[in-house]
């Protein structure tokens, strides 16, 4: 089958258009603010600094979760997997307070503070969850966790501004 495609070209924006839809590509983020795209992966790194990778992605794909971030959660399944992550608790992220044996102590308080600062919105992060996670981060690590989870929300943010296409990140 053959499909005829016209690109068309504004300043901000491309549409690609087939003979079955009209997708509008929106902005290249990296190449279009390329200094603020470095800073945030900057931010990133010095953020997993000194944290277990595997809590890394569990953090990453909660919020990922809970900003309905296809792209991200892609990723960071991904990324998990490749990291020795198992199936049985990837699947188990997103119902994690149901499937408590599945995560140790330090990673459900690193979940339950993800959720919090994800949803500050929905009330700010109560004190019984910062309170759990200092109980299981030291000052360092509890300050990465929290960079981190900043981190996570801003790359789900530019993702979903930019409509970023779960699996086209190249990882697989």
């Amino acid at each position: 089958m053959t499909t005829n495609t016209n690109t068309t070209s504004t300043a901000n924006a491309t549409t690609t258009v087939n003979a079955t839809s009209t997708v509008p590509t929106r902005l290249d983020f990296a190449k279009s603010a390329p200094k603020v795209f470095r800073a945030l992966v900057g931010f990133d790194a010095a953020a997993r600094d000194g944290l277990d990778p595997a809590l890394v992605e569990l953090i990453q794909i909660r919020a990922s979760h809970l900003n309905h971030c296809a792209y991200c959660l892609h990723m960071h399944t991904n990324d998990a997997r490749k990291a020795g992550e198992s199936e049985d608790r990837l699947h188990m992220v997103a119902v994690w307070r149901e499937a408590r044996h599945f995560f140790t102590e330090k990673e459900r308080a690193a979940l339950a503070l993800t959720e919090a600062v994800t949803r500050v919105a929905d009330g700010g992060v109560p004190d019984d969850v910062y309170a759990e996670a200092s109980a299981h981060f030291d000052d360092e690590e509890l300050a990465h966790v929290l960079a981190l989870i900043l981190t996570i929300n801003t790359w789900n943010r530019v993702a979903l501004s930019t409509a970023k296409v779960a699996g086209t990140d190249g990882r697989r």
